[in-house]
């Protein structure tokens, strides 16, 4: 956390927090949330100031409930997620980033929910990884040991929600290790996961 806001919150402890008008897409991409995009429930406009990104960034934390936000001076901004509190890259040096520039690390745990959405886990972190990377992962998941296709895929997926028991093991190659994946409901991912899509006062 930046000193300039540790000031500002030793010197004005009981500002309201803030709900609603900051999100993180679903491809890492934060966006101010004006009174119109509440409204009609958009996205809103994606911020592309490098200053104001990585001041975001360098002050983006988790409270006790698992409510991520943005400490803007003595203000908690609340964020709303489209999916998980990180958002991965693929790279080709560290394998994944994340949305923040940090590397994701080693990664420990990997999901797919039913739309296709990869999770990787590393640690404590767990990312969604950017849809439009997809392709460039899918020759690292093996089912049964083998490189799997499109359509294996799909047929796994719908496996996966119709009847779980029967899967086949399908994993993701990192490097010299084969990560399990499983399946997972997107809607469970925050519950299972202990954080909030969109946190309310």
């Amino acid at each position: 956390m930046d000193e300039i806001v540790k000031q500002a919150m030793a010197k004005w402890p009981n500002v309201p927090h803030c709900y609603g008008w900051l999100a993180l897409d679903a491809r890492g991409n934060w966006r101010m949330r004006d009174e119109r995009a509440q409204h009609f429930n958009e996205a809103g406009d994606k911020l592309t100031n490098p200053a104001l990104v990585s001041f975001i960034t360098r002050n983006y934390q988790c409270d006790e409930l698992g409510r991520w936000y943005f400490q803007n001076g003595p203000q908690r901004v609340y964020l709303n997620l489209e999916t998980t509190p990180f958002i991965a890259r693929t790279d080709p040096l560290h394998g994944f980033v994340l949305h923040t520039g940090a590397p994701l690390g080693e990664v420990d745990a990997a999901w797919l929910t039913e739309a296709g959405e990869l999770l990787l886990r590393s640690g404590d972190v767990l990312a969604q990884l950017d849809d439009r990377d997809f392709a460039q992962v899918l020759p690292q998941l093996e089912l049964n040991g083998r490189p799997v296709g499109d359509n294996a895929l799909l047929a796994w997926l719908d496996a996966a929600a119709s009847d779980p028991a029967s899967l086949s093991p399908l994993t993701l190659r990192v490097g010299e290790r084969a990560v399990p994946l499983a399946a997972i409901a997107r809607d469970s991912v925050p519950a299972a996961f202990h954080f909030q899509r969109l946190p309310q006062a």
